[in-house]
């Protein structure tokens, strides 16, 4: 196995894609798979076609919050960009398949994992597999896929754009969606590792979660309104978390919940603090960026933004340890609310990312939602975090 890797600030996305291209599949006959990630700014669909004027092989991805990192730095620009990973080897198998939205993501979940399945014309489940969704049902799409397949390994995160405003696109071959789903099934007999962690502390600030409501919206900790509750943690007044207030300031505090085994905290990014205004016990809620349940308890965690930066660093460095071969390639999925947090310093994390990569191809999109697992933890969708894969050279 080998990889590729290219990008582009060009103005005219047809070019941008052609020059993607053009550094990592022209004249290639065995590409498995590109791993395709653009600015919401660009025309993603002329990308594609750029890309597809050149070779006609499989291509993942989606829209990208802010910018890219590849090997030579940290990517953006007013017209947009396009980065694009390839991983060529005539023996690794991949099957493409997406969905738009519906009404019942689950039975989506299913019909894709069928479809991709089909798509690598074979009858098995995938050693591995990534997925990529619009933010709002990642975990529904994860449990129908699952359905099919069983609890195969995963990596992947959701689409992003640059102002939280829903002009995000997923990338499935020619289909461009606004609001759906995509996954990418992996057939290989070639050494695939994930690290998923957000390499935060849990403080001794725990609770038990009394209501939610709509999955997403945590109403009350021991039976405390939600916002008031973690103001008080973190020690400020609930009324400067109101709306996308809590979101820039909880980057540093969020929240977290711990799988059943204890071998993973996924975080719960505080997305926005809801003001009802009435003076209730429960009046004030927080919108989170994942799902939580009633009746378990939520953490709230810590980090510093050299700890942002230097967690980049420290997971590849772990994640080289889970494979017996030498690297190929990385899919290093970032979220976009830490490089938020890490602002004008995003190029020490490329530095980080250079140090421990060394000559190996990688992308880093980022993303508003990532996915994965730890050790024997189930596959689980989080924010906040890092899903950084590895494949193996054989």
């Amino acid at each position: 196995m080998e990889a590729k890797v290219g990008y582009s600030t060009n103005p005219n996305s047809f070019t941008m894609g052609l020059e993607c291209a053009t550094k990592t599949i022209k004249d290639e006959k065995n590409v498995s798979c590109n791993f395709l990630f653009t600015s919401a700014k660009s025309d993603t669909e002329q990308i594609v076609k750029g890309i597809q004027s050149i070779n006609s092989s499989p291509i993942i991805g989606c829209t990208s919050s802010g910018g890219i990192i590849v090997p030579e730095g940290f990517i953006t620009s007013e017209q947009g960009f396009a980065g694009m990973l390839s991983i060529i080897d005539e023996n690794t198998k991949v099957g493409i398949a997406c969905h738009e939205a519906g009404r019942n993501p689950r039975v989506i979940g299913r019909k894709i994992a069928i479809s991709a399945i089909e798509n690598a014309q074979t009858i098995k489940a995938p050693s591995y597999f990534y997925m990529v969704a619009t933010p709002k049902e990642e975990e529904e799409y994860l449990m129908g896929i699952q359905d099919i397949i069983g609890r195969v390994p995963m990596f992947g995160g959701s689409a992003a754009d640059d102002t939280i405003s829903g002009n995000w696109k997923i990338i499935c071959n020619n289909a461009i969606l606004s609001d759906g789903v995509a996954v990418a099934f992996f057939y290989t007999d070639n050494e695939i590792a994930t690290a998923f962690t957000g390499a935060y502390k849990e403080t001794n600030n725990c609770g038990l979660i009394t209501k939610v409501k709509n999955q997403r919206t945590l109403v009350s900790i021991d039976g405390i309104s939600a916002l008031k509750k973690y103001a008080h943690w973190v020690h400020v007044s609930p009324s400067t978390l109101i709306g996308f207030n809590l979101l820039a300031s909880s980057i540093v505090k969020p929240l977290g919940i711990k799988d059943p085994l204890g071998n993973l905290t996924v975080i719960r990014h505080p997305i926005f603090g809801n003001d009802m205004g009435t003076k209730t016990t429960a009046d004030d809620t927080i919108t989170l960026g994942n799902k939580v349940v009633e009746g378990t308890a939520i953490i709230q965690c810590e980090i510093t933004t050299d700890e942002l930066i230097h967690s980049t660093g420290n997971t590849i460095r772990n994640l080289k340890k889970k494979i017996y071969t030498q690297p190929a390639a990385y899919i290093l999925i970032h979220s976009g609310g830490r490089k938020l947090g890490i602002g004008k310093r995003i190029e020490e994390v490329h530095k980080q990312i250079i140090k421990e990569t060394k000559s190996t191809p990688f992308i880093m999109p980022f993303t508003f939602g990532e996915y994965g697992y730890n050790e024997h933890s189930a596959n689980i969708c989080g924010g906040l975090m890092l899903s950084f894969t590895v494949f193996g050279k054989n």
